[in-house]
């Protein structure tokens, strides 16, 4: 007996290389702060400097959980596997446990409103991909 495998329109793949394209923003972004030398730390203000010097381990293991665990799961959605969703919930639990200490825990920097609207838009996107990989599976776009 064989699976029946749904072809996927044209927007399941824009959604894709997008989801693709944000996570690798996202892994720069990681590995540009994860990096960051001493001398540009030092041009930072000093509630900034603060925070790089001593954010928890905790907070630099999900930023990485999150940005590498979504790149992976687009590049599964690309590939139309099923994992790609179970990638997406770690990385959606990661940007949780992140947004959560930034906003709410951590007393380094004030949190500005830009912040606060990042967050959530990163966490809207992260629960998009949740969907949208489910969704796929779903309609056996992916096996």
């Amino acid at each position: 007996m064989s699976k029946s495998i749904n072809q996927p329109t044209m927007v399941f793949w824009i959604i894709s290389v997008v989801a693709l394209l944000w996570n690798i923003i996202g892994v720069y972004a990681y590995l540009s702060e994860a990096y960051m030398t001493s001398e540009v730390i030092a041009t930072l203000t000093a509630s900034e400097q603060m925070y790089y010097n001593n954010v928890d381990a905790l907070v630099t293991a999900a930023y990485a959980t999150a940005v590498f665990s979504g790149t992976l799961g687009s590049l599964l959605l690309l590939f139309r596997n099923k994992m790609a969703f179970t990638f997406f919930i770690l990385s959606l639990i990661a940007v949780l446990i992140q947004a959560t200490y930034n906003i709410f825990i951590q007393d380094f920097m004030p949190v500005a409103s830009e912040q606060m609207i990042w967050s959530a838009i990163i966490i809207f996107i992260a629960l998009y991909l949740v969907w949208f990989s489910k969704s796929a599976s779903n309609k056996k776009i992916l096996s």
